[in-house]
């Protein structure tokens, strides 16, 4: 599972990225996890809201940070 944080650096991407990687980790999930800070790259999917998180190529939300469970549905789901 290819999955990118989409995000300038701000509190609320650095938390997303902590609460995937915690997700990932807590799930057993094999995962690349990587963090996507250029503002051509971010708009390139279509967000106009930071933090994003893009799971294998498709933008799963944008604009917040997801619940816990909802964060472990999406990996789930997308697995």
């Amino acid at each position: 599972m290819e999955i990118k944080v989409l995000g300038t650096g701000c509190p609320k991407c650095k938390k997303l990225e902590q609460k995937t990687r915690e997700a990932v980790d807590a799930a057993g999930i094999e995962a690349n996890i990587s963090k996507v800070e250029d503002i051509t790259k971010i708009m390139a999917y279509g967000i106009m809201k930071t933090p994003g998180l893009v799971i294998n190529e498709e933008v799963v939300f944008s604009g917040r940070i997801p619940s816990e469970k909802e964060l472990n549905e999406l990996l789930t789901k997308n697995q």
